[in-house]
């Protein structure tokens, strides 16, 4: 994508790192419907997995999937697999990491015959606590320039939130 860019990034401390990006994604959002131009493209954490069901790919987060389960549109040997090896990998939360999440998508899809589950952080060589985010450096530019006195504060705070990541 031109005028993007793409960045690792690290925190030590997660819930605090997703509150932040919330808040950013919010003040970018406002400033999107109000000027048409996105400054976030993406986000994507060392947890986040990929599962493809009738209607695409959803995207969560190891841990969450009792929450997404009901969600999903898929037969129930797939839906009981999945939850089996979901629960493996959330029972070892605590020392979870990228390289054992990428051996069970692996193992997972071997099981299931197909390749239905994703894992990109490996592949990005994210680790516990990271997160790969793209920025669209022209429509922060833009913004930058176009943004009324009224949205000033808004952008500002937005970037300074970023700033402490990026």
């Amino acid at each position: 994508m031109a005028g993007t860019i793409s960045k690792v990034v690290r925190f030590t401390n997660e819930e605090e790192f997703l509150e932040d990006i919330e808040e950013v994604m919010e003040r970018f959002t406002y400033l999107a419907s109000r000027y048409g131009v996105s400054v976030i493209e993406g986000v994507l954490l060392w947890d986040y997995v990929g599962v493809r069901d009738e209607d695409g790919v959803k995207i969560f987060r190891v841990g969450e999937f009792p929450y997404v389960e009901g969600t999903l549109k898929v037969d129930l040997e797939t839906l009981r697999t999945l939850e089996r090896y979901f629960d493996e990998m959330e029972s070892r939360w605590d020392d979870l990491t990228t390289d054992e999440i990428n051996y069970f998508v692996k193992m997972l899809n071997e099981a299931l015959g197909e390749e239905r589950v994703y894992y990109e952080a490996y592949d990005l060589g994210l680790d516990r606590d990271e997160a790969y985010i793209i920025l669209n450096i022209k429509g922060l530019y833009y913004l930058e320039n176009v943004v009324d006195a009224e949205d000033r504060h808004i952008l500002e705070e937005a970037v300074s939130l970023l700033m402490k990541y990026v």
